[in-house]
């Protein structure tokens, strides 16, 4: 409610100092309009103050715990599989309706010069990315917030950590002590968002004008879009196992999805959300395993989204990405989505640390400020819905799903 009374405000503002400025000179307009930009800066140095350290910790948390997958079996295995090729799926069929709209191509922002060495032809060879792969320091990766690398030494140091038994134990809960500390940390952070959404759309608009909207309205319908098309591929997917008690699970899933879609989280429908799979017929020691890993490895609403916004970005100040580049980008998405998903507002961290991998400005991100709870709203309910459906194909393959209760 906040966020959206500040966009509103930032947006009445905006209108009267673009009216106010036209025909001025551009340089006493940015000395007016550099406070309110400070205000959407300020907030973004914040949220990559807690990036590295955010990833590095959860991600070590999950690998460990997760370290002995092997002795779980097969359950493990196959829920595993599901939820990588689902996380693909969702980042790929994100990327691939990004460049199909379009959304950003019309914002024609101009690139920041302070703090971001930025140029307009972001492109990755492979000799550079294999080199962004391995760090040769983990403090110099975390203090140039190059994600990708950390999460390369989260993924060693969390098998490792598994690897040592009962000494590995104490580091575990040490880090998820700290990650806990770092969660908190991004929750007080996140209460200055409707003050930076007032600075961004105060600005833009007094830049751009109320044509920006319109790019606004778009973003936001060809994000739905690609969710409604998401749906229809997992529910095909789900169909294939399960067959027509595709319908029957909808029909219990619907109350949940609900719940997550007017709250704007999909944690705040996990007590119903599983006693409704164990109603439709899920056995309740798989439900009890996969459904909380999903919610860490699988939420497919906002992989989606963390392609579409980041591309959505680069389109906007005018970057290209090459094919190639854009596939890289899958694949940070890939990994450090999985050690973050949780955490409120993920997707924001996520495609911050991405951006900054991409010598894309962060800066970008305050664009999306304003619209962000009408995307969350899509992405929580996606997640339920995504998390329900792997649910019931691993009870499938396990025999696990009974008669209806």
């Amino acid at each position: 409610m906040y966020i959206i009374l500040a966009m509103l405000a930032g947006v009445a503002l905006g209108f009267v100092l673009n009216q106010h400025f036209a025909g001025k000179d551009p340089a006493s307009q940015d000395k007016v309009l550099e406070p309110f930009s400070l205000l959407a800066d300020i907030f973004l140095r914040l949220i990559k103050m807690i990036v590295a350290p955010l990833v590095f910790t959860t991600l070590v948390v999950g690998v460990a715990k997760q370290g002995n997958i092997k002795a779980v079996g097969r359950i493990g295995g196959k829920t595993m599989l599901w939820f990588i090729g689902g996380s693909f799926v969702s980042l790929f069929l994100g990327m691939i309706l990004v460049n199909f709209f379009q959304p950003g191509a019309g914002m024609n922002l101009p690139i920041p010069t302070a703090g971001n060495a930025v140029t307009t032809q972001a492109s990755l060879t492979l000799r550079e990315f294999i080199s962004h792969i391995f760090p040769t320091s983990l403090f110099e990766a975390m203090s140039k917030n190059e994600i990708l690398q950390v999460v390369v030494f989260s993924l060693f140091f969390g098998v490792a950590t598994a690897a040592m038994g009962e000494k590995g134990n104490i580091v575990i809960k040490a880090l998820d002590a700290v990650a806990h500390v770092i969660l908190k940390m991004t929750g007080y952070i996140m209460n200055f968002a409707p003050i930076a959404v007032f600075g961004a759309m105060t600005a833009v608009i007094a830049k751009q004008g109320l044509g920006v909207l319109g790019t606004y309205s778009r973003f936001i319908g060809e994000f739905y879009i690609g969710l409604f098309i998401l749906l229809g591929i997992l529910l095909f997917a789900t169909y294939l196992f399960i067959r027509k008690r595709v319908f029957s699970l909808l029909r219990h899933i619907k109350e949940p999805a609900l719940i997550a879609f007017s709250t704007n989280s999909s944690e705040a429908a996990f007590p119903k959300l599983l006693l409704e799979l164990e109603r439709f017929g899920c056995d309740e020691k798989i439900v009890s395993f996969v459904l909380p890993l999903g919610y860490s490895f699988n939420l497919a609403g906002s992989m989606m989204y963390m392609t579409f916004a980041s591309l959505f970005i680069a389109q906007s100040y005018g970057i290209h990405l090459d094919t190639g580049t854009q596939l890289s980008m899958l694949l940070v998405l890939m990994l450090t989505s999985k050690g973050i998903a949780g955490v409120p507002r993920a997707s924001l961290v996520v495609v911050a640390g991405t951006l900054a991998t991409f010598k894309i400005p962060e800066a970008g991100i305050a664009i999306l400020l304003g619209i962000d709870p009408l995307l969350d709203m899509g992405r929580a309910s996606m997640n339920v819905i995504g998390n329900s459906v792997a649910t019931a194909v691993v009870c499938k393959m396990e025999h696990g799903l009974t008669g209806e209760i």
